[in-house]
């Protein structure tokens, strides 16, 4: 497993996570999440100034958006496979002290790190014409009863 070294640029660590895929006997797809490697990066709440974060509907949801920034392609895996974006997952976002920083506090995945999907990834280019680093928005999954 390749873990990454923080810096004041990106002083946060991150598991990503890829799945497994299986089909069972009568055909049923499962995913076995398996964790890739721990990046640096840098997240934060992505415009929520004015924005409520819990939405009163039928069932109350968490409207949760991250931005961040990360040195590698997460599409790729250490194994240089490709991946789709939705078949990857980051979570255990923590700060340098190894601090958990979006934690769950009820639900199936209570006092444990919440689970983001990937929204969009961007590279962006800088003055050379080379990736300098790649621009996540991360949305909270609404399956947070996933096992890691």
């Amino acid at each position: 497993m390749i873990c990454e070294t923080t810096d004041f640029i990106y002083p946060m660590l991150a598991d990503v996570y890829y799945p497994g895929i299986a089909q069972g006997e009568f055909g049923a797809i499962s995913k076995t999440w398996i964790q890739d490697r721990t990046i640096a990066g840098n997240f934060s709440a992505a415009g929520t100034k004015n924005k409520e974060e819990l939405l009163p509907n039928v069932n109350i949801t968490q409207d949760k958006l991250l931005v961040g920034r990360i040195r590698t392609d997460i599409r790729f895996s250490s194994m240089d496979d490709g991946k789709a974006l939705t078949n990857v997952v980051i979570t255990n976002i923590r700060d340098r002290n190894g601090n958990q920083i979006y934690r769950e506090t009820v639900g199936p995945r209570a006092g444990k790190s919440t689970i983001f999907e990937i929204a969009t990834q961007d590279p962006q280019i800088g003055a050379f014409g080379k990736v300098e680093y790649y621009k996540l928005v991360l949305r909270r999954s609404d399956n947070q009863a996933a096992d890691f």
